[in-house]
């Protein structure tokens, strides 16, 4: 049978509220559900985030760096840098008593090292040196002068394309972190090199145009 517009249209109306009425009355029961889970969804996603570090890394105090000659590095070939270094350091300390310990953070990578110099108070970045994995020829944590210096042997291009071999050094805040520094050296020697011979960069001579042919495998000891 035929209706109206008018009809048909209030008819529909009738209908929607129908519905809505019914939609309403299902929905009741749902605030304290509602109300509930975000809140617990919130507190879950918030407290990861309360542990807020600036640096990733070792705090430690950087003693410098001094050239060497020679390219047979074998054990104990950084003690006699260290120990100036570390020599220079302590009468710094004697003279200027305001100096503070750890004044940078060593990060280990694969690829890249990162030593970031801090400011006064130890907290923001001042400055940041960048040394390539590839480029390091040697490192040691067994030093004589202390067990809690960590050293490395660092091939430094200049800009006439010479290089020359430069020993830096860290004081890191004990024994057994420098020893971990060691083995993180260690492990990032390994995943480069892999990585670079995978790439087809390093031949499996391990020569290459760039790096030198064996460079030598980090001492954790």
């Amino acid at each position: 049978m035929w209706q109206p517009a008018s009809e048909r249209l209030q008819h529909l109306q009738t209908m929607l509220k129908t519905k809505l009425n019914v939609l309403t009355l299902k929905k009741d029961p749902l605030p304290t559900v509602i109300f509930h889970e975000p809140e617990a969804i919130e507190l879950c996603s918030t407290t990861p985030h309360s542990k807020n570090r600036t640096q990733t890394g070792y705090k430690v105090t950087y003693l410098g760096k001094v050239t060497i000659s020679g390219s047979d590095f074998l054990s104990g070939c950084t003690e006699s840098a260290v120990v100036g270094l570390w020599d220079t350091k302590q009468m710094s300390l004697t003279l200027d008593d305001s100096i503070t310990s750890s004044n940078a953070v060593l990060e280990i990578r694969p690829f890249q090292v990162r030593l970031h110099h801090l400011d006064e108070r130890g907290k923001a970045t001042v400055a940041m040196d960048t040394f390539q994995v590839a480029r390091i020829a040697y490192c040691t944590a067994d030093h004589n002068v202390s067990p809690n210096v960590f050293a490395w042997i660092y091939r430094q291009i200049n800009d006439d394309l010479t290089f020359q071999m430069d020993c830096h050094a860290v004081e890191c805040e004990s024994k057994l972190e420098a020893k971990k520094l060691a083995h993180s050296m260690m492990e990032a020697f390994k995943k480069t090199f892999h990585s670079m011979r995978s790439d087809g960069r390093i031949h499996k001579s391990g020569s290459s145009d760039e790096f030198p042919e064996e460079p030598s495998t980090p001492d954790d000891g």
